[in-house]
Parts: C-alpha cells; structure tokens; sequence
C-alpha cells in the first residue's frame, strides 16, 4: 500500500456528516486534502453490516478509517479489514464525549486509561503495513494538566504512533452535551504547540475552532498538521484552494457548477446500483453555492423535493437550474 500521502491539511471526522457522499465530493474539490471517515465502532463492523459501514470509493483516497473501540484483538481485525479494503491510514477515537461512546468505555473515556490506548495502538501497528494515528483531546475531566497530558502522548509514541492529532480542548463527559464539548471548554493551542516542542520527531496535529486556511497557516508554524471540521462542512468550496496553498499545485478554477456536474454523474450511479434515496447525498450539497445569488432558493428546493419518495436526479438538476 502505498503512503505518499500527506496530512498537512486534514477534514476531520464528523459523525452524521464525514460518509462516502460527502467524502466523494470533497474529493472533486480538493485532490490532496487527508480525508476522515466518521467514527465507526469496532463491535458494529464485527457484528453489524460490515460492507455498508466500511464501504467507500478508492477515489475517495486519501481517506483514513477512524475506529472506536477498547479491546486490541478486535481493533486489530477491523483495522486488517479496512487495510485490504484499501483505506490510507486507521485512527482510533481517543475523544468522542457521546453517552453512547462512553458507555462503551472507548472514545474520550480511553483518556482514563492511558496503557490501554498504547497496546491498541501497539497491536494495529505490528499486524498492519499503513499508518496507525490517534485522535485525542488535551483533557479529560480533571485530568487536565499538562503533565498528565504529556505522560498520555508518550505512551502513544512509545507505542508506535505515526501521528497524532489533538483537539486542543479538555472534554468532560459528564455535564456537557458532544456539542458542548466542541464549544464551551476553552481553546489551548499553546498545549499542543508544548507537545509538538516535547515530541519533535512524531507528526502532531491540531484541531479545534479553526475557520480559515490563514489560521491554519499561522498554526503550521509550530505544529505539522491541521485537521478543520465544522467549517469543511458549512464551507466546502473553501478547500478549493487547498492544493495550491498546502501541496503547491497549481490554483484550481473549479466552480460549484462543475462539482454538481460530477455529483450529478455520481448520484446517477449510487441511486441505479444501490438505490441510494437522493437525499441522502444531496443534504451534502447544500453548502456549495454560500454567497450565490439564489442560493437559498437552491437549498430551499432541495430540502423539500429530495426527500420525495419518487425523487431523482433530476431534482437535484432543478436546484442547480434556479442558480443559473
């Protein structure tokens, strides 16, 4: 498997939000960008559908799996899994807050248990040939020092790591809802700059509350990669320039009128082969035409037929119509 891959600029994972729809159009906008998928749980791909849950496009590469899970054997046979299926890279979730991660006793609770995160970290890197990173947050509850924080990384890298990225907020997992986890703890930038300064020789990334590809440039200075999510989703044709201004590749002239062209095509083929419903791709595509002329129009009429029962392509070709 080939890992000429880069992650200077990375879409985070997004439950609800990061599937193979929206994968696929990021990547008719952005060619380099490190794409996540959502957080999938090692316990449903082994007792659930796994094709559904691990399905993706090889055009969709680069792409890392992101895992949740607490028990190395089946981290191990999901992430050998997703390795023959062709995924870049796998994640393991260190700092999901949700209820339902946490009565499963992985994501941000992992933090607890700094040892265990190290074997499962260990384990998919001597059983795998692509890279093993975690996805952590500076903080759990009141293990929120810097001390704490430092010991918990070390225990990655010793492990093998090959990246790690740190949403720079402390999570709590009693008291705050995930989407208050994502707002109400306070930005510390400074921790993983300290980080990066402690553990030169080991990609780190930082996530959290960054908007703009300007930010994200002044954070590359003392970090190696930078992982954007909400703004990704809200602002997708704001990566239109990330090849040229991360990967030094020529600046794109894409339009939001070329990329419906090539979704047209794509839902096309998911609705004839798998009798995707058209919504379902479709709310990814809201966003593209922010500032149009029309664009509320556009996202108004597809809110509104793409749910039909009887709805096609063709609705989708309707919307794009009210903006021309």
């Amino acid at each position: 498997m080939s890992q000429s891959f880069s992650r200077t600029i990375c879409i985070a994972p997004m439950i609800a939000w990061s599937d193979r729809h929206y994968r696929y159009m990021m990547r008719l906008i952005t060619k380099k960008t490190m794409l996540y998928t959502e957080m999938v749980s090692a316990n449903a791909i082994i007792h659930g559908p796994r094709e559904r849950l691990l399905r993706f496009s090889t055009k969709e590469s680069p792409v890392t799996l992101q895992l949740g899970g607490n028990d190395p054997k089946d981290l191990v046979y999901c992430a050998k899994l997703a390795e023959s299926l062709g995924f870049n890279e796998i994640n393991l979730n260190v700092g999901c807050p949700s209820d339902r991660v946490s009565k499963g006793a992985f994501g941000l609770s992992l933090m607890y248990k700094p040892e265990l995160v190290a074997e499962c970290v260990y384990e998919m890197k001597k059983a795998l040939s692509i890279p093993v990173s975690v996805k952590c947050r500076t903080g759990v509850d009141e293990l929120d020092s810097f001390e704490y924080l430092n010991k918990f990384i070390k225990g990655v890298v010793d492990s093998g790591a090959d990246f790690i990225c740190i949403h720079a907020r402390k999570g709590w997992l009693n008291g705050l809802s995930p989407a208050q986890n994502r707002t109400i703890p306070p930005l510390n930038y400074e921790t993983v700059y300290q980080i990066k300064q402690n553990f030169p020789h080991i990609a780190i990334g930082i996530n959290g509350g960054i908007t703009s590809f300007e930010s994200a440039q002044k954070h590359l200075k003392h970090v190696d990669s930078v992982m954007i999510g909400r703004e990704a989703y809200h602002n997708p044709m704001l990566f239109k320039d990330a090849d040229h201004l991360f990967h030094h590749q020529p600046l794109s002239d894409i339009t939001p009128f070329d990329i419906t062209e090539g979704m047209v095509e794509y839902i096309e083929k998911e609705m004839y082969e798998d009798g995707c419903r058209l919504s379902n791709i479709t709310r990814h595509t809201l966003n593209l035409f922010n500032g149009y002329p029309n664009a509320r129009a556009y996202r108004r009429y597809l809110s509104e037929n793409a749910t039909k029962e009887n709805a096609t392509v063709q609705v989708f070709k309707d919307a794009v119509n009210l903006l021309r």
